[in-house]
């Protein structure tokens, strides 16, 4: 079955980008001219995907402001001259078939997930964490498609972290098929040391099939009182399996001060309007500080 749809929790409180996050969403931080969100949902229309599902929570409601018309603003923006800025605008609200919907309590990204299953029904899925951009000529969620449609079950996108990060993320069991695919039949959330089965862990992108909600009803909240997603990922892995995927891209964390930080930096770098006057403004700057 073709994917079609993606959903983005967005609901999380952003407590480690404090006091930026206090009323502004961390999924609307600014990387250059675009919020961290509109990468996400373009590199979701990048792989062919039409219907994204944004969960979002309280004080986010700006989310749904960036991918609405502006009539006021379109209006300004229709004189000669503002014409580039003009279809940008109009572009954001176009990219695809945004829906949206509210998660009452933050019960853990596992029940975020469970939220979604009237809008993708019986079809499979790609799961985009609203805090993790990622840059790449090859979009992770087309690779995470390919690989679903090469092995016919869930995938999971997955890089090697350091021994020590490991708690901070979950732990595969995984043998490698061929090239940068894995097969995985086992995974653990937060493990504590001693209880890795590699350095392999999951990055920000997954796509799930619909036995997933199944699980999901019946999983217990785990690590910090939540449901976890990677709990029920987990059942299905012993199950039936999941294909790993060591994606092509650099994942920039932008619920994490210092990952904020590198994707603004490194895109200004990039940007074919600033870059070159910010790396001459990077090389003069270093030499006083």
């Amino acid at each position: 079955m073709r994917v079609t749809k993606a959903i983005i929790p967005a609901a999380g409180l952003g407590t480690r980008v404090l006091p930026a996050t206090k009323a502004m969403p961390k999924e609307m931080l600014p990387i250059v001219d675009k919020p961290a969100i509109q990468y996400i949902v373009e590199e979701a229309v990048a792989a062919g995907i039409q219907d994204i599902l944004i969960i979002t929570g309280r004080n986010k409601d700006i989310i749904e402001d960036h991918f609405d018309r502006a009539p006021e603003l379109e209006t300004a923006l229709g004189r000669p001259g503002k014409e580039k800025a003009l279809e940008e605008c109009l572009g954001i609200a176009g990219m695809a078939n945004i829906f949206f919907v509210r998660q009452k309590q933050t019960l853990g990204l596992g029940h975020a997930v469970l939220m979604a299953k009237p809008f993708t029904g019986d079809e499979p899925f790609v799961v985009m964490y609203g805090d993790d951009v990622i840059m790449g000529e090859d979009p992770v969620a087309g690779q995470l498609i390919r690989a679903y449609e090469a092995y016919g079950r869930a995938a999971v996108g997955i890089k090697e972290v350091p021994k020590a990060d490991l708690q901070k993320y979950c732990s595969m069991k995984a043998e490698p098929i061929q090239g940068n695919h894995y097969f995985i039949d086992d995974m653990i959330e937060k493990p504590a040391p001693g209880q890795e089965f590699s350095n392999f862990s999951i990055l920000g992108r997954c796509l799930l099939t619909p036995e997933i909600y199944t699980i999901l009803e019946h999983t217990a909240p785990g690590a910090g009182g939540e449901i976890q997603l990677t709990d029920a990922m987990a059942v299905l892995a012993r199950e039936k399996g999941v294909t790993g995927v060591d994606f092509t891209g650099k994942r920039y964390d932008m619920g994490n001060k210092l990952g904020v930080m590198q994707a603004q930096v490194e895109t200004a770098l990039r940007h074919p309007e600033i870059g070159p006057a910010f790396r001459e403004y990077l090389r003069e700057v270093s030499k006083t500080l």
